[in-house]
């Protein structure tokens, strides 16, 4: 099973609601059949509403896929390219909100609508005001505990000075310890606690061909070739297309302290690697929304399994109740915690089972 697998039994509520000004006939869909939708999720009702022309942007890869599986033209609109109805699902984070707020006008045609959903729960009234400072008057509509909310600006409406404000909040920018990130990745304002408890417990020794799996803005995968100067070659492996500059940026600032290979690739783990390491790391997902999804983690580790050459090692950092530890023991003949701290466990697990 691919990760858009197993996030697909969590109903997206926003997706359902986001087209309920049509049906209740408060918005019409544009005469010329085109339209973008940002950040877009596939479902019954896309599939229903879509015409043609729709193109569909989605930066998380096995999301993606599911677009492209039900027929969705699925892409990246050009930068002067205007539609007369832009949609968008909000993430929670509010700066990559405002940043996609932004670009939804700036892609939006003269007369053209901006329309959004978002649950209650995950600041829908805070991105109708945003949406509001924009682009003026906002109307509004509520349904499966959400808000759906949309704008048709006059082009005087837009405040352009805050539009260009928040378009810069999508940039990479450094927090700490001069790493680069931006809003909405993965604890993308610090360096997570578990990621750095797995990066002090790595043992200088590792040699070889080095992976990074959910490798984020590439903190893993810095410390890697900071601690282990006979790691030769590392491949940062990461589904979110927004990680994927920043990862660079700091993948290079690493290369400046000693020679090393590096790659970074836009890939859903969950479907496997395209080649063999000595060596893989990970601090694996295992949320959708607020709930454990542990099957993710373990996926991941069948991927790195599969991956290793048979005395490869795997280092995995993940919230102590999860329970990785039979499916580790079934594809590794050794296996053992190296640290417990903080609520998390660092585990190696090494020689890969025939």
């Amino acid at each position: 099973m691919t990760a858009a697998g197993f996030f697909a039994a969590a109903p997206d509520t926003a997706l359902a609601a986001l087209f309920m000004p049509f049906e209740s006939a408060r918005l019409s869909l544009p005469a010329d059949g085109r339209a973008l939708f940002l950040r877009a999720r596939a479902g019954v009702r896309l599939r229903e509403m879509a015409q043609p022309g729709w193109l569909c942007e989605q930066g998380f890869m096995p999301f993606a896929d599911e677009l492209a599986r039900n027929g969705l033209h699925v892409g990246e609109p050009g930068d002067d390219e205007r539609f007369p109805l832009v949609l968008i699902l909000p993430p929670r984070q509010r700066d990559e909100a405002r940043a996609l707020f932004a670009r939804a006008l700036s892609h939006t045609a003269p007369s053209g609508t901006v329309l959004a959903a978002m649950p209650n729960a995950e600041g829908a009234k805070s991105g109708e005001a945003d949406l509001a400072k924009l682009a003026g008057a906002v109307e509004h509509l509520s349904k499966h505990k959400c808000r759906v909310f949309w704008s048709t600006p006059e082009l005087a409406d837009i405040d352009r000075s805050l539009l260009a404000e928040w378009l810069a909040l999508d940039a990479p920018r450094t927090i700490v310890d001069g790493y680069v990130s931006r809003p909405g990745l993965f604890a993308w304002d610090r360096i997570d606690r578990a990621s750095a408890l797995l990066a002090a417990h790595l043992p200088t020794d590792l040699h070889g061909r080095a992976a990074d799996l959910g490798a984020g803005y590439g903190y893993l995968a810095s410390r890697v070739i900071a601690r282990c100067p006979n790691v030769g070659a590392i491949d940062l492996y990461e589904a979110e297309s927004r990680a994927l500059e920043p990862a660079r940026i700091n993948l290079a600032r690493a290369q400046r302290d000693r020679a090393c290979e590096v790659a970074v690739h836009w890939h859903d783990v969950t479907r496997g690697l395209p080649r063999r390491y000595d060596v893989i790391v990970s601090n694996p997902p295992f949320h959708q929304g607020r709930a454990d999804l542990p099957e993710l983690g373990r996926a991941f580790i069948a991927s790195a399994a599969d991956a290793l050459v048979p005395d490869g090692r795997l280092f995995i950092v993940a919230n102590r109740h999860l329970p990785y530890e039979a499916v580790l023991a079934a594809r590794f003949r050794d296996v053992r915690t190296l640290a417990t701290q903080e609520g998390f466990k660092v585990i190696e697990a090494a020689g890969v089972k025939p």
